[in-house]
């Protein structure tokens, strides 16, 4: 079986003919040329597809497939059909569209207009108006209160520039009221406000200067008052708000006069007395919390204005707080803060002036014993100089001081001397003397 086997490498080989259809027949002698036949290439996409009737094309089996080499038969390789030409004819003589036609938008698309300005102006970007410009400052001041003072300044220069006429000093009295009353918990930073216009806003005309324009707009709401505060919900809202910026006003709003220091408008004074009066006249909870919100704010200013009068208007607001608390039928939480607001009266509004400090006592100071130290007993129990029992307490540990350094410390006239033959460091030293010092203070 194994004598015709040929052993060479490659041997036996060069007598198989090919199968495929893609490798051309050969004769037997030539093995390698076999090999070297192969598939057609696949066309570049690039190129368009060869026509299968073009002459031109030298495609053999199991050869390669030329390009043709000559100009003219690569142009008439690529050229388009006649019929082809004809169907674009056709379709561009046939055709309704229009290279003039306007721009196509899709249904829901909407085009950019430009604004175009009334006055015909060159400019992207109108100019902003005086609402605007307050309300933009306003909604800053309310973000951020505590810039107020460093840009007060620079918005009081630009409204110089744009106050000119009657007409925009009114309409600037009403931006600021309205906004003032508005703003939830804006009504401080309002009035601030309006006081540092009232001294800087430089037109004045002959109808008023700021603060009387404010003082006229206030007005006009006062005197609506009664129908505001038995009105609807919202109105009553609106009512509130305007009560509670007008005690702030009266609170800011500084009158300079060229005999004495700045004082109060004592227009305010009245008209706040008259408020409360119908605040308790419908004595809803909006009502009463409203009445006890302005006095909590103004009751210590209103009632030293009073006294030094000779009136004794805050004894009869007092008087009859206590008789809404007794009779009306309001919610048993506004009952609670109308008593402790009598209880806040009753404190001098929470003041408490200074004693000397020879007459101070825990009776007459409540801060008497602000700035005693605070000690724990043995099961952790915080006591201090309040404690009844804080004299035994105290001396208990000046005995167990004394027992963990019975002769540290000599009193030699008004020095300190320490009897331990070695030397401390300075530091130590130092900290262990003001030790003994404050032990012997506690002592006396």
């Amino acid at each position: 079986m194994t004598e015709n086997f040929d052993r060479a490498p490659g041997a036996g080989r060069a007598h198989i003919k090919p199968r495929s259809p893609g490798l051309a027949d050969v004769g037997d002698g030539d093995a390698t040329s076999v090999f070297n036949q192969r598939e057609p290439l696949r066309q570049p996409r690039t190129s368009p597809p060869l026509t299968e009737n073009n002459p031109n094309n030298s495609e053999a089996i199991g050869g390669e497939s030329r390009s043709p080499s000559k100009p003219h038969q690569f142009i008439h390789n690529h050229s388009t059909p006649a019929s082809k030409v004809k169907s674009v004819d056709s379709l561009v003589n046939t055709s309704i569209l229009s290279a003039n036609a306007p721009e196509f938008y899709p249904a829901s698309f909407s085009p950019y207009e430009e604004s175009v300005l009334e006055d015909s102006s060159d400019g992207y970007y109108t100019e902003m108006t005086l609402a605007e410009l307050v309300e933009e400052f306003l909604s800053y001041l309310n973000s951020s209160p505590g810039s107020f003072e460093t840009d007060i300044e620079h918005m009081v220069n630009m409204l110089n520039n744009w106050v000119t006429t009657e007409e925009t000093l009114q309409e600037l009295v009403e931006l600021l009221y309205t906004q003032s009353t508005a703003i939830p918990n804006f009504s401080y930073t309002g009035a601030r406000v309006c006081n540092f216009l009232s001294h800087n806003l430089v037109l004045s005309p002959a109808s008023g200067n700021f603060r009387q324009l404010l003082l006229k707009r206030c007005r006009t709401e006062y005197e609506q008052r009664d129908v505001a505060v038995r009105g609807d919900q919202e109105t009553q809202k609106k009512f509130q708000a305007y009560v509670l910026f007008l005690g702030e006003l009266y609170l800011r709003l500084e009158v300079k006069s060229a005999k004495g220091p700045p004082s109060r408008a004592e227009i305010l004074l009245i008209a706040l007395r008259e408020l409360m009066n119908v605040l308790f006249s419908n004595p809803v909870d909006g009502n009463l919390i409203c009445a006890v919100k302005l006095l909590k704010l103004t009751g210590s200013v209103l009632e030293d204005v009073w006294k030094e009068k000779g009136k004794s208007d805050m004894d009869q607001l007092v008087q009859r707080i206590e008789n809404i608390v007794l009779d009306a039928q309001c919610s048993r939480d506004v009952k609670q803060m109308l008593l402790r607001l009598v209880e806040l009266r009753s404190s001098n509004w929470g003041r408490v002036h200074a004693a000397a400090a020879s007459d101070a006592t825990p009776d007459n100071d409540p801060n008497y014993f602000m700035n005693e130290p605070t000690f724990y007993t043995a099961d952790g129990t915080p006591f201090t100089a309040a404690d009844p029992e804080y004299s035994e307490k105290y001396q208990d540990i000046l005995d167990r001081e004394d027992d963990c350094f019975p002769e540290d410390c000599e009193e030699n006239g008004n020095e300190l001397s320490f009897n331990d033959e070695d030397e401390m460091d300075p530091e130590i030293e130092e900290a262990f003397e003001k030790f003994c010092l404050e032990s012997e203070r506690r002592r006396r």
